[in-house]
C-alpha cells in the first residue's frame, strides 16, 4: 500500500520532487485554478500559510485546466498570476491532470483515501452539482475531483485526514488545520 510519502511530483520547473520531503509536516494539498469562482481561496490560503508555516505546515498548490478551461495558462503565468495578485508564497507544482486516464497518481490517491461526499446544501451547491456531471461524465471512474480546490489535509504522519470541497467555508479549512497543528 502507498502512503504520500511514494509520490513524486513535478515542481513548476519541471523538477521532480519527492513528497519524502514533507515528512513531518502537515499540509494542505490543493488542486487550483487562476479563472474560477474560488480563485479569491488563495487569499485565506496564504493568510494560513504565513500564518502556521512556521509550526510545521505546508500549502502544495496544483494548477489543473480540467474544469471549464479555468487554467490556461503556462506554469509561469499562473504563477506569476498567484504571486502578483494574491502574495502567494507557498509551493506551486507543475499544471496537471486530477481526473481521467492522464490523472495525477497523487491525486488519485488522495482521492481514494479521501472520496467525494458532496457540495452540501444550497444553491451554489446545487449549480455546481449540475457543472460537475455535465465536466466529470467524460471521465467515469476517474473522476477522482469533482471542482477547482478540492483541498485534502494531511497530517504529520502522512495520513490523509480530511477533504474539503471547494464549497467548505475556509475558516472550517483553517480549524481543522490547526487542530492537527
Amino acid at each position: 500500500m502507498s502512503t504520500i510519502y511514494d509520490f513524486k511530483v513535478k515542481d513548476r520547473k519541471g523538477n521532480e520532487v519527492s513528497l519524502e520531503d514533507y515528512r513531518g509536516k502537515v499540509l494542505l494539498i490543493v488542486n487550483t485554478a487562476t479563472g474560477c469562482g474560488f480563485t479569491p481561496h488563495y487569499d485565506p490560503l496564504e493568510e494560513m500559510y504565513k500564518e502556521m508555516k512556521d509550526k510545521g505546515f505546508e500549502i502544495l498548490d496544483f494548477p489543473c485546466n480540467q474544469f471549464a478551461n479555468q487554467a490556461p495558462g503556462s506554469a509561469d503565468e499562473i504563477h506569476d498570476f498567484c504571486t502578483l495578485k494574491f502574495g502567494t508564497e507557498f509551493p506551486q507544482f507543475a499544471k496537471i491532470d486530477v481526473n481521467g486516464e492522464n490523472a495525477e497518481p497523487l491525486f488519485a490517491y488522495l482521492a481514494t483515501e479521501k472520496p467525494f461526499e458532496g457540495f452540501g446544501k444550497g444553491i451554489k451547491n446545487a449549480v455546481l452539482n449540475k457543472f460537475t456531471e455535465a465536466n466529470n461524465k467524460k471521465f467515469g471512474d476517474k473522476a477522482y475531483i469533482k471542482w477547482n480546490f478540492t483541498k485534502f489535509l494531511v497530517d504529520r504522519q502522512g495520513n490523509v485526514v480530511k477533504r474539503f470541497e471547494p464549497t467548505v467555508d475556509m475558516d472550517e479549512v483553517k480549524k481543522a488545520v490547526s487542530e492537527i497543528l
